[in-house]
């Protein structure tokens, strides 16, 4: 037994009130510290939860034509839209106390610093679910001890501000799950090609296991490692009760079919289309760019994704041995949207869009402008010119100018506007160009809407100042859907990642021209497809894809020595085409047929399996049977006949007589004729009769 002395005594009994006091001192520093820390991290407010999230384009029909994204491709799936099994799962083989602990599991972090020192390391992690969600949001993955403190605040904050199933819906948003797939539903379409909501358990224990090591576990990469992960992920979930031992092996070896995403630049649908869409966005609507990349947009697209590939097929057909490049535009002319952008035959080659930045000379597409300020003015079809070699004498008489047909071919005789536009007569044009003065196919032109810069001289009836492919494919529109210019439509809604819609956009018409006077010119652009307009010294200019069509089409094709053009339209679709070189390189022999061929075989299958509408005819507009050489009413003399139309009103009111044969004939034609119009006067002075006498209805 020892026996203290009264000195030792008082000397043991101070050193332990000393060590009282200290640990007292230490326990107050420690809680006021966490005070501190706590009072520091409430007082940062919550940390904001914005990440990367992959823009996702969408076609007219919903189905993805491509994607935006900066590195991290991401989609944001709301944890009420997940499959409860993933968030079992994932807390099963990351974090089993994640629903009770704090941010912090302070037995893993122990035992991981204790393994660390022993190891001489700092490989060894213990992080929560929160520390890795802060770690992924707003930190680098260096191990260090400033990194794990910062990491530490901000886990806090997370926690402080935050529920606990907010923050395992942003962790399962965020993790990489490798092969640039950031995000549980990112992950689920590249594995699986599927939402994440669809997968099924085995399907989920697989996914799951990769972030651990997302290139170790990938099971496109290492699929044996990947199954040994998934047998990890399954045992976890029965010690946890989610599942039994039996259905651990059951999903062990269910088969996962993994049909892994292609890259995006292969995957994406309509390239050049795309483009535009971007620059809508953000020259016409003002978006940041880093939104579009980065902010988890939607954007809902005119895009038909078949009519797409048929375009981009038919180029290639058309073009593959060839060095020409191309532009193809189709458009719903009742609406304006683009259904489909071709801007030259390699986007990986070439993403300069030929159909939206070039500027070509347009040849005779020009030539509508022309003719309907002819119709404007007093022309109908049956208005006769003469088709001969002339010279123009202009500008008070100091400045000549001598256009030319093709081939040097003309009529040498009268020929009406119907058929001088079905053969394309330059003549004819630069007669009409005259008469009406060189400001009226400019007012014209604008109306329909060609913005780009003209100017009053003759050559530009022959379509010899550039313009856009868009553009003057566009502004075609109002012939085809009864004289109402519309917009080009790329764009119909964009929605943000919370379902907030930012843009939505409507068709926008504007009646610009006469109804009826647009129908006459889908008649008169119908000619080029009709034979009986063919002359002596030339043939109608789509004689050479007559046998590609079969359903009414109305159009009108150009050639300049550098240019090939072919614009053409039905009801529901308006397509235009241009094949040229880029530098500006003769066409040879031949290649003049290339946009006519690309445009009728699209024309044709783009519409496969749709109906074969006729255009509407306005109430006013009337069809008569005229010689198309002098434009006067057709007699069964007449060797051909072409129905046209007319504004009520304003049809011819003669007959041929250039073809009898012998005086008789004359004589006899002469008599039908005269009882033809004594009849038509009969018939108009019965109906007046009836109508003064009460018995007929006037509307």
């Amino acid at each position: 037994m020892e026996v203290l002395t009264r000195k030792q005594y008082h000397r043991k009994i101070g050193l332990f009130r000393k060590l009282l006091r200290l640990t007292l001192v230490a326990a107050i520093l420690l809680m006021g510290g966490a005070v501190g820390l706590l009072t520091y991290a409430k007082m940062q407010g919550p940390p904001p939860l914005q990440v990367q999230e992959t823009t996702v384009f969408y076609g007219n029909d919903d189905s993805v034509i491509g994607q935006r994204h900066v590195g991290q491709n991401r989609h944001w799936l709301s944890i009420d839209e997940m499959n409860p099994t993933i968030i079992e799962a994932t807390l099963a083989i990351e974090d089993r106390k994640f629903y009770s602990h704090y941010g912090f599991d302070f037995l893993r972090i122990g035992s991981a610093i204790i393994r660390n020192i022993q190891q001489g390391t700092k490989a060894q992690g213990a992080s929560t679910i929160t520390q890795q969600y802060a770690r992924n949001l707003f930190l680098s993955h260096d191990k260090t001890w400033q990194r794990k403190w910062n990491e530490a605040i901000y886990a806090l904050r997370l926690e402080m501000n935050y529920t606990k199933d907010e923050i395992i819906e942003g962790y399962l948003n965020t993790i990489y799950y490798g092969h640039g797939a950031y995000g549980i539903e990112a992950a689920a379409n590249h594995y699986f090609q599927k939402s994440a909501s669809e997968l099924n358990t085995a399907e989920i224990s697989m996914l799951v296991g990769i972030p651990k090591g997302p290139l170790y576990y990938s099971p496109i990469n290492n699929y044996d490692r990947a199954k040994s992960r998934q047998q990890q992920v399954l045992n976890a979930m029965a010690n946890e009760g989610h599942i039994t031992s039996n259905e651990v092996r059951d999903y062990y070896n269910t088969p996962l079919d993994l049909e892994h995403e292609t890259p995006f630049h292969s995957m994406s649908v309509g390239p050049y289309f795309q483009d535009v869409v971007y620059h809508v966005l953000t020259e016409e609507y003002g978006l940041d760019p880093q939104i579009i990349e980065a902010g988890g947009l939607q954007v809902y697209t005119t895009l038909d994704s078949d009519m797409q590939k048929k375009a981009e097929k038919w180029v290639e057909d058309e073009l593959k041995d060839s060095e020409l490049q191309t532009a193809l535009v189709a458009i719903d002319p009742r609406n304006g949207d683009v259904k489909a952008m071709v801007g030259g035959k390699n986007y990986q080659e070439s993403p300069f869009n030929r159909a939206t930045q070039a500027l070509r000379p347009p040849g005779s597409t020009f030539k509508p402008f022309l003719y309907y300020a002819a119709l404007e003015n007093g022309f109908t079809q049956a208005t006769p010119l003469t088709s001969e070699e002339t010279t123009f004498v202009y500008d008070d008489g100091r400045e000549t100018y001598s256009p030319s047909n093709f081939g040097d071919k003309y009529a040498d005789d009268f020929i009406t506007l119907a058929k001088a536009i079905a053969l394309s007569d330059n003549i004819y044009a630069m007669k009409t160009h005259f008469f009406l003065g060189f400001d009226q196919l400019i007012e014209s032109a604008r109306r329909l809407g060609i913005t780009s810069t003209l100017g009053e001289y003759p050559s530009l009836a022959l379509g010899t100042k550039p313009v856009g492919v868009l553009e003057i494919t566009n502004s075609y529109s109002a012939f085809a859907n009864g004289g109402r210019n519309v917009k080009p439509r790329f764009i119909t809604k964009v929605v943000d990642k919370d379902g907030h819609t930012l843009i939505e956009e409507e068709p926008q018409l504007e009646q610009v021209i006469q109804p009826e006077l647009a129908y006459i010119m889908t008649d008169l652009m119908k000619g080029m497809f009709d034979l009986n307009l063919s002359g002596s010294h030339s043939e109608v200019t789509g004689r050479s894809v007559l046998h590609l069509i079969n359903r009414p089409v109305a159009g009108k094709s150009g050639t300049t020595t550098t240019d090939s053009w072919m614009i053409g339209y039905t009801p529901q679709l308006l397509t235009g085409v241009w094949v040229g070189y880029d530098k500006g390189q003769t066409l040879q022999r031949g290649e003049g047929q290339h946009a006519k061929r690309i445009w009728a075989q699209f024309t044709e299958d783009a519409l496969d399996g749709k109906l074969k509408l006729p255009f509407p005819k306005p109430a006013n507009v009337t069809a008569v049977a005229i010689n198309p050489d002098n434009g006067r009413l057709a007699t069964e003399s007449c060797p051909v006949q072409h129905t046209a139309y007319f504004v009520n009103g304003t049809e011819p009111t003669e007959y041929c007589q250039e073809h009898i044969g012998n005086p008789g004939e004359t004589s006899r034609a002469k008599e039908e004729i005269g009882e033809i119009e004594e009849a038509k006067k009969e018939k108009l002075l019965d109906r007046f009769i009836k109508w003064f006498g009460g018995d007929e209805e006037v509307e």
